[in-house]
């Protein structure tokens, strides 16, 4: 297990993913706490790009709860189809957004967060919540992102 990640800040945000990927798999390969596990990507995430929000939320009945996250404090439970987190949960899919004041619904848990991006977490093929993370800038996310998180989320779908 890593204790440490080898963090790098002047190459490309792909190269950055790149570096970062093999770390994660190390952090969580041989952890069986889902909890542990959602907690140090989050952390990991945070520490690399030094986003504004990095965490998940997961289904909990016909809700998301808050779950493992770096960042100020946030939305607890948010139902199905609402937001951002609630509509990637809903359609299962990534839902990368530009500029969060043009997206129907948006939830506002922080007035600083410009643009978002949610990816749906899978389970041995079930969805048991998202990773949802918003940025200060608009236009943060891209193909690019959604490509990486989604490779790190694979890691957790045993």
């Amino acid at each position: 297990m890593a204790e440490d990640l080898t963090i790098i800040n002047s190459v490309s945000k792909e190269e950055k993913y790149q570096s970062l990927l093999p770390q994660i798999k190390g952090l969580i390969t041989g952890e069986t706490d889902q909890i542990a596990n959602l907690a140090n990507i989050s952390a990991a995430l945070k520490e690399q790009f030094n986003w504004f929000w990095v965490g998940f939320y997961l289904v909990k009945g016909e809700e998301l709860v808050l779950g493992p996250f770096q960042g100020p404090v946030a939305c607890t439970r948010i139902k199905k189809g609402k937001g951002v987190c609630g509509s990637s949960w809903e359609r299962s899919e990534v839902l990368i957004v530009p500029d969060v004041e043009e997206f129907p619904g948006h939830i506002a848990c922080a007035a600083a967060s410009r643009s978002e991006i949610v990816l749906p977490l899978y389970n041995k093929g079930e969805l048991i919540g998202v990773l949802d993370v918003d940025s200060e800038h608009l236009a943060h996310f891209d193909e690019i992102d959604a490509t990486y998180l989604g490779q790190i989320l694979d890691f957790l779908n045993g």
